[in-house]
């Protein structure tokens, strides 16, 4: 079902598996990309992973403020 939806592998298989499938290293690696930002935004701050927001407006909006933050907090301790 999910193959027929276009679906395609991003996680590497595991390295003693006797049929190896494919799978495309530079979407692993933005999906993970992908995968540590939530990570840190639900780690950093405590109302988006408990969603104290009712509305999904209200939740969208708290997840922008953070994702600002954050970008914020990774740019200056680049700069």
């Amino acid at each position: 079902m999910i193959w027929e939806q276009g679906a395609i592998d991003v996680i590497p298989p595991k390295a003693n598996r006797k049929l190896p499938a494919e799978f495309d290293a530079e979407i692993y690696r933005e999906r993970n990309k992908i995968e540590r930002f939530f990570g840190r935004l639900k780690a950093s701050f405590r109302r988006i992973a408990t969603r104290y927001e009712k509305t999904s407006r209200n939740f969208l909006s708290m997840i922008k403020l953070a994702s600002v933050r954050l970008w914020i907090e990774f740019y200056e301790s680049a700069a």
